[in-house]
């Protein structure tokens, strides 16, 4: 079954609809599918277990994303700190659902074969994640 899902006992306010309308957009313009796609959305906190658990990182992140595509069929868990997303929102001034968006995206992008390791690969990501929140949003850049 083919399914956008949420998990986010913690914070009512995630604009679920939202990203179950843009999720399959950024999908199909990147010229694959969607399969399943769950948005996991926690704490600091909870993210750092995750990211100490699964990739022994014991640093704070805004994202991490579990991968799970077959070929052109984009499935995977996107775990999201909501307090790096308020944070991040605070640093860069822009709205916290803007850079809920953002982080959203580029977890979506990872899942699409999008790396960040590079200076270059960070270029095409920043790139294709203002690209979308323009095309979406009408955010601009």
């Amino acid at each position: 079954m083919i399914s956008i899902e949420f998990y986010s006992d913690a914070f009512p306010e995630i604009p679920s609809q939202s990203l179950i309308d843009t999720t399959p957009v950024l999908i199909v313009d990147e010229g694959c599918v969607l399969g399943d796609i769950t948005f996991v959305f926690c704490s600091d906190e909870e993210l750092l277990g995750v990211n100490k658990e699964f990739l022994n990182h014991d640093y704070y992140t805004d994202i991490i994303t579990f991968d799970y595509s077959e070929g052109s069929v984009i499935s995977g868990d996107l775990f999201i700190s909501i307090d790096r997303v308020k944070e991040n929102a605070l640093s860069f001034n822009v709205q916290i659902m803007e850079e809920l968006h953002r982080v959203a995206f580029h977890g979506v992008l990872h899942l699409l074969g999008y790396n960040d390791k590079t200076e270059a690969e960070v270029i095409i990501m920043r790139a294709k994640e203002n690209h979308y929140l323009n095309k979406l949003f009408h955010v601009k850049h």
